[in-house]
């Protein structure tokens, strides 16, 4: 089950945290995995890596905020594989301030990676998934449906990929793609560990500890768990599946009275 040979997976921000867990999932389950990313150190490690365990992994330096840039990687991977079968939109960025404190300059750059980003993405890689069908997961968050302090900015960019995602569910049913957004909750990545280390020096292990029992599990995800679910609404078993958000939250939304 979960196999994922002969398909070709497009992961955009796969050079790290969630991205880079999806992609190691994806390539132990037989995918061609390309790996999209603006970090062209941790992008090109992470399918080295892939490739000395034995799986098939390409990274290409892509900046999902430029189109022009997302047509010409698209456009490679397509004459080197006639097809793209699944497209994770994972690229994104984190914001911290409520709509007062909030600059404009911040929120613009919001707006571009997580939306256009992601608009980006669609846009170029629909057009090839339309002759053979596929999947698209698009990363969206808790942050969408449950108010959280001080993430105006990131809540109202996660709100529009649920959007986009209901529209291209529907958009494009009769063409065998299914879309699918997974809404994770908090997720040990580096991105907390410099967060951290930025915001709160000499209190690291405090405060993480805090994060964490935010979550009524009483702990942050692992990018792994992440990738599971990402693998399954992937797979030829979740093909009944689509138009849906799927949140993995440790009982976040449900159980956080």
């Amino acid at each position: 089950m979960f196999q994922l040979q002969n398909k070709t997976a497009v992961i955009t921000g796969g050079g790290s945290g969630i991205g880079k867990a999806i992609a190691f999932t994806f390539a132990k389950q037989g995918a061609n995995v390309y790996i999209l990313d603006v970090d062209e150190a941790g992008g090109q490690a992470v399918a080295d890596e892939i490739i000395q365990t034995g799986g098939k992994a390409n990274f290409k330096k892509c900046n999902v905020v430029l189109q022009t840039e997302v047509k010409q990687v698209m456009e490679n991977i397509i004459g080197n594989n006639r097809a793209i079968n699944i497209l994770i939109n994972n690229a994104g960025i984190a914001h911290v301030g409520n709509a007062e404190n909030t600059a404009e300059a911040d929120f613009d750059r919001l707006i571009q990676v997580n939306i256009k980003g992601m608009y980006n993405c669609l846009h170029e890689a629909i057009p090839y998934m339309k002759k053979k069908g596929g999947s698209i997961i698009n990363m969206a968050s808790v942050a969408a449906t449950v108010g959280i302090p001080d993430r105006f900015a990131y809540s109202m960019t996660k709100g529009a990929v649920i959007g986009m995602t209901l529209s291209v569910a529907k958009d494009y049913i009769h063409h065998n793609i299914r879309c699918n957004c997974i809404s994770p909750g908090r997720v040990h990545t580096p991105f907390v560990d410099g967060f951290l280390a930025k915001n709160y020096p000499g209190k690291e292990k405090e405060m993480f500890e805090k994060l964490s029992k935010t979550q009524p599990i009483g702990r942050m995800a692992r990018p792994e768990e992440i990738a599971g679910l990402a693998l399954y609404l992937s797979s030829d078993e979740a093909a009944f599946i689509t138009g849906c958000d799927y949140p993995i939250d440790g009982g976040f939304i449900k159980l956080n009275n």
